[in-house]
């Protein structure tokens, strides 16, 4: 069979490993292959070349071959669930029944953090923490099979087969999560003695991901894995002290309500639960933003810096601030640093000689600060509104002076910069970080990683508001994402308090929207294998309507209806 390999005919026998293909050219890369694309179709390396595979879907054409390393995205999450496994299988073999709980919650920073509560060893029922030696032996059992080498076999098998199986390992969350699966078959993967469940492609062997360490976290322990710029060694083992709280306390929430999985999630919404679940997650964000609203008023600031990622819900969160700071006496006015943006010709542009609206000179930081202080002084300034439409800032419709117990709440993607407001004192600056942390895992092995969330969102919203595509917001997205790592993650455990602005039911309710976008991709697009592992995802949820949604709920500033100007 034929394939196309960097612009040249590659013939292929049948029954050929890609991970044989791979072998043969891993010295062209400069970090590891993991994963092959074959046309459309992301293929594991242990996966035998077919005739199926040979051509373009509708063509005769050969199809392109493709492999996959660690320094890319799709590379980094088959690592991640190789290592997810191979931990899993070390923790069951060192602590056995001693395990009450294990369960990965989240990643952060470079590693993934796993709660772990234990019993103590010949005394039933007293919890115990894992010891550093404990942990050491963990380690070293993980190296053992990665010296070993030993494969990640998948098994297909009926999805009945697999509730059984699951039920029998006591692996509850996924025995639920089954209940729900429309496929007759389910891809089950073996490591040695140990099975399990997971969303996504695996690495072909323990081999593959033999670079980790491991640290002792309260409540846990975090399994540090490598960064994507230097897949050659573990990545750091410091945590964001701010953004892991917030995390912490999301998840106990979601517990303590009985929704820690997207499985307890479609229980509720069968037992005809919906409502209740979309109140008490609205109740609690308004809880938590009456808090903040309290925090400001106490310490006396004037000025209320907004930041966070794309799809976040900041905009929506300032306004359901600004009515929270009426409830302590405080009169707030939300400004947008969007329009603070220069005009349009004199805007920056990136690597690929297009406009870069989310650098920080692409804003009027001197205009930025000149005002800000005037108002602080309690002068009367007319502020800019940037018109969009033409790319130039236009000023004289909207006037302000800020008199006593009057706050300003500004939001944008560099409110956490102290670059953007290098003339503001420090005490008169309150700031806050934003960003959609899913509390809900798919199940006690699969997290649901928050960009997931968030480029689902986005999809949704570029449709309603913007009239694009899915597929013109998966195309983007990638920018984005480089975007914030640059100007936005670097500031977070800056702020003085981080708000989650997800719900636990809200991709429920955006699946929806969602997937007759995803559907609308064409097969032979280079965003289609986005836009299938997307639907795949949402495969795992129920659908919700969305007519219990609050109408000043953060999810209404994606799916419409909000009572806010959010577009």
């Amino acid at each position: 069979m034929t394939l196309i390999y960097q612009n040249e005919k590659l013939e292929v026998e049948k029954g050929t490993t890609y991970l044989t293909l791979a072998q043969r050219v891993q010295d062209r890369y400069d970090a590891p292959i993991i994963l092959a694309r074959v046309g459309q179709k992301l293929v594991e390396l242990n996966k035998e070349a077919e005739e199926a595979d040979a051509v373009v879907r509708g063509s005769s054409e050969p199809a392109e071959l493709v492999f996959i390393t660690t320094r890319e995205r799709d590379g980094q999450k088959t690592y991640e669930r190789g290592a997810t496994m191979l931990f899993l299988r070390a923790m069951t073999r060192v602590f056995g029944k001693r395990i009450r709980k294990l369960k990965l919650e989240y990643a952060i920073g470079d590693g993934l953090f796993f709660s772990l509560e234990l019993t103590a060893g010949g005394r039933t029922g007293e919890p115990a923490d894992p010891t550093d030696g404990e942990v050491e032996a963990v380690r070293a059992q993980m190296e053992r099979y990665v010296r070993r080498n030993e494969s990640f076999v998948k098994i297909r098998i009926p999805t009945r087969e697999a509730v059984d199986l699951f039920c029998r390992l006591g692996m509850k969350d996924k025995e639920r999560l089954f209940h729900y699966r429309r496929s007759s078959t389910t891809n089950v993967y073996r490591l040695g003695n140990y099975y399990d469940y997971y969303y996504g492609y695996m690495p072909s062997s323990a081999g593959c991901v033999g670079i980790f360490s491991l640290k002792r976290a309260e409540g846990g322990i975090l399994l540090i894995l490598p960064n994507r710029a230097a897949p050659e060694k573990p990545g750091s083992e410091t945590m964001p002290e701010k953004l892991f709280s917030v995390m912490r306390r999301t998840n106990t929430w979601g517990e303590h309500i009985g929704v820690p999985t997207v499985a307890a999630l479609n229980d509720a919404i069968t037992r005809g639960e919906g409502r209740d679940i979309i109140l008490a997650s609205e109740a609690y964000q308004e809880h938590l933003i009456g808090e903040i609203a309290r925090r400001i008023e106490r310490e006396g600031r004037r000025i209320v810096m907004v930041a966070g990622p794309s799809s976040s819900g900041k905009t929506s969160f300032s306004h359901r601030l600004s009515v929270q700071l009426s409830n302590v006496g405080l009169r707030a006015h939300p400004i947008a640093c969007d329009d603070y943006y220069v005009e349009r010709a004199k805007t920056p542009l990136d690597e690929n000689g297009e406009y870069d609206f989310e650098c920080l000179e692409a804003i009027d930081v001197e205009l930025f600060n000149e005002q800000m202080t005037a108002l602080l002084r309690g002068e009367s300034v007319s502020l800019p509104i940037f018109n969009f439409r033409t790319g130039i800032p236009e000023f004289g419709s909207r006037s302000l002076k800020l008199g006593e117990g009057e706050v300003l709440v500004i939001e944008g993607i560099h409110g956490l910069n102290d670059r953007l407001s290098y003339a503001i004192r420090p005490e008169d600056k309150f700031k806050i970080y934003v960003s959609a942390v899913t509390a809900l895992n798919i199940d006690e092995h699969n997290r649901i990683p928050t960009t997931d969330n968030r480029e689902i969102r986005r999809m949704v919203r570029d449709a309603r508001t913007r009239g694009f595509s899915a597929r013109e917001t998966i195309a983007r997205w990638q920018s984005v994402r480089r975007g914030e790592k640059r100007h936005i993650f670097p500031y977070q455990e800056e702020a003085d308090v981080m708000f989650n602005s997800a719900s636990l039911y809200e991709l429920a309710v955006l699946k929806i929207f969602a997937e007759p976008l995803l559907f609308a991709i064409p097969t032979d697009a280079p965003e289609y294998p986005e836009a299938k592992r997307l639907l795949k995802f949402l495969d795992y949820f129920l659908g919700l309507s969305c007519e219990d949604v609050p109408r000043n709920s953060l999810i209404r500033e994606f799916i419409g209806g909000s009572v806010f100007p959010v577009g």
